[in-house]
């Protein structure tokens, strides 16, 4: 019986986590982690029997507790709840599917417990992949890639070597607004952006997929996932969003995962590795398909995807200043703060303005984040 845990249960990610758990019986959940949505997280302690819960809030998690007072269940909060959970005795892996930079001390803690990590948390190896994949190395702790294109990329390298990678082909589909100029972007609204075309994500990641910062942030991440430089990943707009990703290697030869955009063949290649099982659900069909087409991305109108090239070239805590910006103005556009084409303006300016550091320690990541939220209120 393979034991897990999850931070984020009731996220996207983490509910998809459960469907997979749901449908495997070889699997058992001995915590979960989640923020305030104790309506949902009621449900899953009571489908899955966790041992240890945690909620973020402690008002909350006191309401949850009076909710199961009924069932051994311990409830727990905040950043130590978070870090409980993350290094449950009993769990031999953790799904880290947590929003946020919030999520680097629970995945630090969890590999220093010797937990395998699938890894979910894009923002712990943006903002702190110079600590992380270090201590991964020391502890012999293997970080096995949830997001759909470093699984792609993963599973690749199951072909070859990673020291023979010559170039990363990161996919993108182009978001809702692929084609599309600043200007015919002037007038996006909050509601237009959350249509992606392809994937059912949560909130904060469809809007990142609309500017393609998510893809920036995904740069950033497969540089320290898979030891390779800046100038390695290449990304590729592939709007039909059936090649997840390629790996070319020294040879010339490339190497492609293909399949249907949903995020449960990831999740449990994850869960399973070096596995594979059966998991239900649409086959492609290339004769319905029809062709795969291929496109350059647009860093002119997505200046995102731009900035984030920028901030791992530079290196230090940039990417930390471009994340923390970025989950600012995305809070923004989506309560009507700000309008979409200032996302990328409030990255590019906090760049500029945020103190830099080369090498930060957590809690310097932490400050700088801090420190870029405050920049951002005082001037917008």
């Amino acid at each position: 019986m393979k034991k897990i845990a999850i931070l984020g249960s009731t996220g996207s990610i983490g509910t998809q986590t459960l469907e997979v758990v749901r449908a495997n019986q070889e699997i058992q959940v001995t915590a979960l982690a989640a923020g305030s949505n104790i309506v949902r997280l009621e449900e899953q302690i009571r489908e899955f029997l966790p041992k240890l819960v945690c909620v973020w809030e402690e008002k909350k998690a006191e309401e949850l507790r009076s909710k199961i007072k009924d069932l051994s269940v311990q409830i727990v909060s905040g950043i130590e709840g978070l870090i409980e959970v993350a290094t449950e005795p009993q769990a031999e892996l953790v799904v880290t599917a947590i929003v946020g930079m919030i999520g680097i001390r629970p995945t630090i803690a969890a590999i220093e417990a010797g937990k395998k990590i699938a890894l979910a948390n894009k923002e712990t190896l943006v903002t702190a992949g110079h600590l992380i994949m270090p201590l991964a190395e020391k502890k012999q702790i293997r970080i096995l890639p949830v997001d759909s294109e470093h699984s792609a990329i993963f599973q690749a390298l199951q072909g070859g070597k990673q020291k023979e990678i010559s170039r990363i082909l990161l996919t993108a589909s182009g978001g809702p607004f692929r084609g599309r100029t600043k200007k015919e972007m002037d007038k996006i609204r909050p509601e237009d952006a959350l249509k992606h075309p392809n994937w059912a994500m949560g909130k904060k990641i469809t809007i990142d997929s609309a500017t393609m910062v998510n893809k920036g942030l995904e740069v950033i991440e497969a540089r320290w996932l898979f030891g390779v430089k800046a100038e390695q990943i290449e990304v590729v707009v592939q709007p039909q969003s059936v090649i997840h990703s390629m790996v070319e290697f020294l040879d010339g030869g490339i190497i492609a995962q293909l399949g249907t955009p949903d995020m449960k063949l990831p999740i449990q290649y994850a869960l399973y590795y070096p596995e594979r099982r059966y998991l239900a659900g649409k086959r492609l069909n290339f004769a319905e398909l029809g062709q795969i087409t291929f496109e350059a991305p647009d860093f002119i109108n997505f200046r995102g995807l731009a900035l984030a090239y920028q901030a791992l070239k530079i290196g230090g805590n940039m990417p930390t200043i471009l994340n923390a910006a970025n989950e600012l103005a995305v809070r923004r556009f989506l309560d009507g703060s700000i309008r979409f084409l200032e996302i990328p303006e409030i990255i590019e300016a906090s760049m500029q303005a945020v103190s830099y550091q080369d090498y930060p320690s957590v809690e310097q990541i932490l400050e700088t984040e801090q420190e870029t939220y405050e920049w951002i209120e005082s001037r917008w």
